[in-house]
């Protein structure tokens, strides 16, 4: 197995946003809670062999730290405060928290502390496990490969889309979780830039300030999930995370993801209030059209112009997606499409890899997704997915 001698991840800035917006978030509401995250591998991707390669790679980034161009770049941002960005400024990845073995050819990575610290691991160490193992696996492809692909399906789109009115196409790279590579990532959001004019930004925050592209992210499930530990009862968790958010961020930053607990759990807790406070949703389980279609009725019976309102899709979109769910609803609401691996790691042959980071345990207990896909729902403690399941008047059968 080859090993590296250089850092592959060679800022702090290379991850998604949201996780940066809610590391704040966190520094100011809950700088004590601790929290547990595991990888989980969706597919039967055995990447145990890689687990040496990745450890070598996680101890390199104990050195990151923000640049002074870095914090100059994000202290811009309107949303970002001082005593936060100080704190940032000193911040270093702290490796103890970080557990990497190999067990019976399964890759195991577990990661405990405080939530505030822990928040940053997701992002860099997904996109290490994708770039180690596709490097191995296909070492002859470049970003030129990428790029010659790309070229082919944006010319495949132009041709579907010449007779459709593209004036309200809005889309951001939301690739960087599960990329082929930093190298294809980059030369693919630069060559979108260049030749795409619908894209409007990125969740990676390195690659949104290098090509001037607007940086893009709220919150991710795990927002969510630790609330369901932090609030005095489960039926409050969801109410008191929208709460939590709109306090810290009241104009910004005002998109709320919807499935943590079902899209009907959600809307049954998204009241005039919410709705009115936030600029819109995310989709990112279940069938679009239906979640889109509950979406604009939720917004209708409150006396709200959808178009007042965006809905962002992102759940596993390609541009043929794209153009469909953009067909169905951009006469009728704002819309907005995140496209993540089927950007940057769609290349002939290359299988991406189905792994996901989620929060296990909030303060020593266990915490829960209950997606509106099913195969996204995800809890090590069963008990405690039928305490949510009673809590938010869920069927016991999903």
């Amino acid at each position: 197995m080859k090993r590296y001698n250089y850092p592959i991840v060679k800022t702090l800035l290379d991850t998604d946003a949201y996780k940066l917006h809610m590391q704040q978030a966190v520094f100011y509401n809950y700088q004590n809670v601790t929290v547990v995250a595991e990888l989980i591998c969706r597919g039967n991707d055995f990447l145990g062999c890689y687990s040496n390669v990745l450890l070598d790679q996680i101890n390199m980034m104990r050195s990151l730290s923000l640049s002074d161009e870095e914090y100059i770049y994000i202290a811009s941002l309107p949303f970002f405060k001082k005593e936060y960005l100080h704190w940032l400024k000193k911040f270093r990845y702290n490796v103890s928290q970080v557990e990497v073995n190999n067990y019976q050819g399964r890759l195991c990575i577990r990661i405990t502390g405080l939530w505030k610290e822990v928040i940053l691991w997701e992002v860099p160490i997904l996109s290490l496990i994708s770039e180690v193992v596709h490097r191995n696996r296909s070492p002859n492809v470049t970003s030129k490969t990428a790029l010659n692909y790309l070229d082919n399906k944006l010319m495949k789109f132009f041709k579907k889309t010449q007779n459709l009115d593209l004036s309200f196409l809005k889309i951001v790279d939301f690739g960087t979780r599960r990329r082929f590579s930093y190298n294809v990532h980059y030369s693919i959001i630069k060559r979108l830039k260049e030749k795409f004019s619908f894209l409007i930004g990125s969740s990676n925050y390195h690659i949104a300030r290098i090509l001037n592209l607007l940086p893009v992210g709220t919150q991710s499930h795990e927002w969510f999930q630790a609330h369901q530990q932090i609030s005095n009862d489960l039926k409050s968790s969801q109410v008191l995370a929208l709460k939590t958010w709109l306090h810290q961020y009241k104009n910004y930053l005002g998109i709320a993801l919807t499935d943590c607990i079902t899209m009907d759990s959600f809307l049954n807790d998204f009241n005039l209030y919410f709705s009115q406070s936030y600029q819109g949703m995310r989709h990112d389980s279940g069938d679009p059209i239906i979640w889109g279609e509950k979406a604009i009725k939720h917004y209708e019976s409150l006396g709200i112009d959808p178009f007042t309102k965006t809905l962002l899709f992102s759940d596993n979109l390609d541009f043929n997606k794209i153009i469909f769910l953009y067909k169905k609803f951009s006469t009728r609401i704002n819309v907005v499409f995140g496209i993540g691996t089927k950007l940057t790691c769609d290349i002939p042959r290359i299988q991406p890899l189905n792994i996901v980071i989620k929060l296990v345990k909030c303060n020593g207990k266990p915490v829960a997704k209950i997606s509106d896909s099913p195969g996204k729902t995800f809890s090590l403690d069963q008990d405690f997915i039928k305490s949510l399941r009673k809590a938010f008047n869920l069927d016991l059968i999903k």
